[in-house]
């Protein structure tokens, strides 16, 4: 069923998240425009979440570590970590979100996975601005 963020984010308890490169230095600017986009929209900004994809020594083996995979989403599942889904979860299952709004791009099936895990509607910022129904129940 397809909802659009209007109808779900007004009057509601929302959860704010985002996934930043470490060398990003606006990631507090880009979660105060998403908490404004979801105020416009009617919703109250009850939780954030930065998680911050730093940079490390190389990993085990030959797998690059630090600065090459540093732009790059933690899971192709659920863009971040499990552990910070989890993190968001039980917030969301805590404040009874009525949706979370990530600042990042997901796609069909990370919205999937992350409105089962969060027992919410999820959308991404552009999805508030340009206003579409891209959210998954």
């Amino acid at each position: 069923m397809q909802l659009e963020p209007r109808d779900v984010i007004a009057g509601a308890d929302v959860v704010v998240a985002g996934l930043f490169s470490a060398k990003r230095t606006d990631c507090l600017d880009v979660m105060a425009d998403v908490s404004a986009g979801v105020a416009r929209l009617g919703g109250r900004v009850v939780e954030c979440f930065v998680q911050r994809r730093g940079v490390s020594g190389g990993k085990k083996g030959d797998t690059p570590g630090g600065t090459a995979t540093m732009a790059e989403p933690y899971s192709a599942r659920t863009l971040m970590s499990t552990g910070k889904v989890g993190e968001i979860a039980g917030a969301c299952a805590r404040v009874r979100a009525g949706a979370v709004v990530f600042s990042n791009e997901l796609t069909d099936r990370q919205r999937t996975v992350l409105a089962r895990a969060c027992g919410c509607p999820v959308f991404s910022y552009s999805d508030l601005t340009r206003g579409s129904d891209r959210s998954v129940v």
